[in-house]
């Protein structure tokens, strides 16, 4: 304790279990507080020197020659103080005080700013303030309830006792009091002979103090240190008074607190096992949950058949996603806090010495790890496999697509070819006709072997859907059919004809040579831009910057033959401008078309122009395919960034503080829930978040676990009644070994922690410590146990033998309780629980439903079978 003066203010500051009691400020020095310490303090001390046979009269004066001052803490003490002065002189006096305070410091007490002289020359305050922190030091601070500092165990003793009673309700020591009632009930519940506490009343304030003190001081040798009307007619009482007059009842009754101090023993035990059954239970329920959920999951999730449709796979997909989104995270938590629940659990047996709790077959924590690691495997590979199917069932509806547009334009080419090939004109033409029929034949063989390469297209295309496995091959298959058969007889009927018209070709005279030369140039010409225009419009899906790459090189290449086509067009319509000029100059008249072909030079200008202007179209779409994939891939540049960001980001958060932790859970709801986007570069991303967001629960499970860490310390620490230094230098000692930074030190280094912290370990000894820290002999000590086995190497705990202790208290020293004991001494479920649990004693003359509470003592312990 520590008395600190100054002009105005005298404070009192203990340090006894870290409280601090502020006293004797300035506004307490007014002339009611004094004359209430005055005589309340006066005659605390006549209390203990009457024993001496002696008494103070004027507290101010009695004690300036310091004589009945070592004389008050000799008989409060026990012990003898060094042997006074006898001279009256002021030096001898000053001594003899000196000798006092002196004995005062070495209790703990600092005295800051006071001498012996303000005692000797009598000053009142100073000489209330010694008297306070006294009776602080050597009445009130050793009083503790259940492990608080003496105000308040003090308070809280008051509170447990006066709590059945009417009208009263202790929070303090001041205006709590005012009434009488509170001191009244502390006597009727201690000695209820002596006051009839039914027939005080609470307007009778006056009356009910004074009755209080009367038989305080009549029967329980408590002297008269306060005056009902000036506690009443005061708006609050002084606080150091009522202090010093309360604590002397608890002095008065505390041989009776005894049987009540064993009871509240054992109703703390019994609430913490009642706790831990709990703890078990809700383990087990949420652990069979858990593994019944994983059980019912895993089948679907192996259900692999593919769907027909991409409708049918996007549903699939999206029941994925949901499982994803809504059915396994409320799972993700519940796994962390069933870990969380049996590491608090685990936690809280080794504290109070009770056996490891070891879960029903197949319900480990291991078990139900094994089992969500499966659940995620299986889980992986569905994923994989519904993206394959998906791009599977893409690929094949736009080889479909493909198909159905080649066989559309080979159709039309083809449509009326097999008539005009079987036509016979030729026996009734003439000879100019029959020359044209033969060029233009030639013409026709021409664009047919030009056609060639589409009819392997629409046949490498038909193959290709049917190894996919495509749903309607058969239509697929039965159309490609049509079209190769149609082709066989086109060739047929194409050499025919050729063989008919050669037969007659030597009755051809003349011919037009620049009438075969435009149709034999116009035709490929033509058939190079229909393919021209096919490419420029042929449809195409890239996912990836390198496939448009690909495309943009082969169109660029497309684009350089473009100045040679335009000589060719330039060349087939030079063909034509010689005909006109030809005809001008020898006077022809040209009647009709061509006869050897029927393409036009206006069909050539417009089919060329139709080229020229698909092109830049193409230039763009694809332009806007590359801006779509650059985009793509900034966004998944940007979210490698992000999710690479979280790991570092994760490392220092968990470095703060506790509630650092707990504010994370907000960030959850940053993450996009869904993906509106269809295609494989949207599913691609959508897989991608999923990747995160498994993170980012594990993120929270980790926080969820490192809290859970930090509580266990913090409920080890309270606990154990380890302090915070303690609790410091265990764990620097932990992290200066765990030398791979991952929480867990081997057995090498393990010794050489404890080496480190004083411990002479043999190899027997060592052996033995290893059992207790590594019980299921893994190889490694985890900080918690490490934790553990510090806190039972340096804190006291409660055992069998002090509960056994206990119920022998209550059982007035009988090696058994009976049912009305446990009843009438304990609270009603407290009693109920052990009466249900107990085994009936077994003994020669016992009372009528006797328990034994020995063998019940060691089962709470784990030591025997209940």
């Amino acid at each position: 304790a520590c008395l600190k003066l100054g002009a105005d203010t005298i404070v009192i500051v203990t340090t006894a279990n870290h409280i601090t009691f502020p006293v004797l400020h300035k506004h307490d020095w007014q002339a009611s507080a004094l004359r209430y310490l005055h005589k309340t303090f006066t005659a605390w001390c006549n209390s203990h020197l009457r024993k001496a046979g002696t008494q103070i009269e004027n507290i101010e004066e009695d004690f300036r020659n310091g004589l009945k001052l070592m004389l008050l803490l000799e008989v409060i003490s026990g012990e003898r103080l060094p042997k006074p002065d006898k001279g009256k002189m002021r030096f001898h006096k000053i001594a003899n005080v000196n000798k006092a305070l002196d004995y005062i410091s070495s209790k703990g007490v600092k005295l800051v700013s006071i001498g012996a002289e303000e005692i000797v020359d009598g000053n009142l305050k100073m000489t209330l303030g010694m008297i306070w922190t006294i009776i602080l030091r050597f009445a009130i601070q050793d009083i503790s309830v259940e492990e608080t500092s003496a105000k308040e165990g003090l308070l809280l003793w008051c509170q447990r006792k006066t709590a059945p009673y009417r009208n009263v309700n202790v929070q303090n020591f001041h205006i709590s009091w005012k009434d009488g009632l509170a001191l009244c009930a502390l006597i009727h519940r201690h000695r209820p002979d002596l006051i009839d506490y039914s027939k005080l009343r609470k307007d009778d304030p006056i009356g009910n103090l004074n009755t209080a003190f009367e038989v305080a001081e009549k029967y329980l040798d408590i002297p008269k240190m306060l005056d009902a009307e000036d506690i009443v007619n005061t708006p609050k009482p002084d606080e150091k008074a009522i202090m010093t007059y309360v604590s002397c009842f608890y002095h008065a009754f505390a041989g009776a607190e005894q049987a009540e101090t064993a009871a509240n023993r054992i109703c703390k035990v019994l609430a913490v096992n009642q706790e831990n059954e709990r703890l078990m239970e809700e383990y087990e329920k949420l652990a069979s949950e858990l593994l019944e959920w994983i059980r019912r999951t895993i089948p679907w999730l192996e259900n692999r058949v593919a769907e027909q449709t991409m409708r049918a796979m996007q549903q699939k997909l999206e029941d994925f996603r949901d499982y994803r989104r809504v059915h396994k995270p409320p799972r993700v938590q519940e796994k962390c806090q069933l870990e969380i629940n049996f590491n608090t659990l685990q936690t809280k047996l080794r504290l109070s010495n009770r056996p490891a709790f070891m879960p029903s077959e197949g319900k480990m924590v291991s078990d139900i790890a094994n089992a969500w690691k499966g659940l995620e495997q299986v889980e992986k590979g569905y994923e994989e496999w519904l993206l394959t199917e998906i791009r599977r069932l893409e690929r094949l509806d736009h080889l479909a697509e493909k198909f159905k547009q080649k066989c559309s334009l080979h159709e039309s080419w083809t449509a009326g070819k097999e008539h005009l090939l079987s036509q016979k004109d030729y026996e009734t033409a003439s000879l100019m006709e029959i020359r044209a029929l033969m060029r233009k034949h030639e013409a026709f063989e021409s664009d047919l072997a030009a056609h060639q390469d589409r009819v392997e297209q629409i046949a490498a295309i038909a193959q290709e859907l049917n190894e996919l496995d495509y749903h309607d091959a058969a239509s697929v298959n039965t159309r490609c059919q049509g079209i190769c058969d149609q082709w066989d007889n086109l060739g047929t009927l194409t050499q025919k004809r050729r063989d008919a018209l050669e037969r007659v070709e030597k009755l051809w005279e003349t011919i037009d040579q620049l009438y075969l030369e435009f149709a034999k140039r116009a035709a490929p010409f033509n058939n190079w831009m229909d393919g021209a225009m096919e490419d420029l419009q042929d449809m195409f899906i890239v996912h990836s910057i390198e496939e448009i790459q690909s495309l943009i090189t082969a169109h660029d290449q497309y684009k350089a033959t473009l100045p040679e086509a335009d000589k060719e067009r330039i060349a087939i319509m030079g063909i034509q401008n010689e005909i006109t000029k030809i005809a001008q100059t020898y006077g022809i008249k040209l009647v009709g078309v061509n006869p050897y072909t029927v393409l036009s030079p206006q069909d050539i200008t417009n089919k060329w122009e139709a080229v020229k202007q698909l092109v830049p179209l193409r230039d763009q779409m694809l332009q806007e395919e590359v801006a779509r994939q650059q985009a793509n891939e900034r966004l998944r540049r940007s979210f490698a960034a992000q999710a690479n960001i979280i790991g570092p980001w994760i490392q220092t958060k968990m470095e703060v503080n506790m509630h650092s932790y707990k504010l994370l859970h907000l960030n959850e709801s940053r993450f996009p829930a869904t993906i509106d986007d269809g295609s494989v570069s949207g599913i691609i991303r959508h897989s991608l978040l999923q990747h995160v967001r498994v993170g980012w629960e594990q993120l929270l499970t980790t926080i969820a676990r490192t809290i859970n860490e930090v509580e266990n310390q913090i409920l080890t620490r309270d606990a154990k009644g380890i302090s915070q230094e303690q609790l410091n230098e265990f764990r620097a000692s932990f992290n200066h070994f765990d030398r791979k930074r991952n929480g867990m030190m081997d057995p090498d280094d393990f010794r050489a922690c404890l080496i480190s912290m004083g411990y002479d370990l043999g190899e027997v000894e060592f052996a033995r410590i290893m059992t207790l820290v590594d019980p299921n002999n893994t190889g490694v000590v985890t900080f918690q146990a490490f934790i553990d086995f510090m806190t039972r190497e340096t804190a006291e705990t409660d055992t069998a033998e002090q509960v056994m202790a206990s119920f022998k208290i209550l059982a007035s020293d009988k090696p058994y309780i009976t049912v009305e004991e446990l009843r009438r001494e304990l609270p009603p479920e407290q009693a109920e629980y052990c009466i249900s649990r107990m085994t009936k004693y077994i003994g020669p003359e016992v009372a009528l439903g006797a328990l034994d509470y020995i063998s019940f003592s060691s089962a709470l312990y784990g030591e025997s079978d209940l």
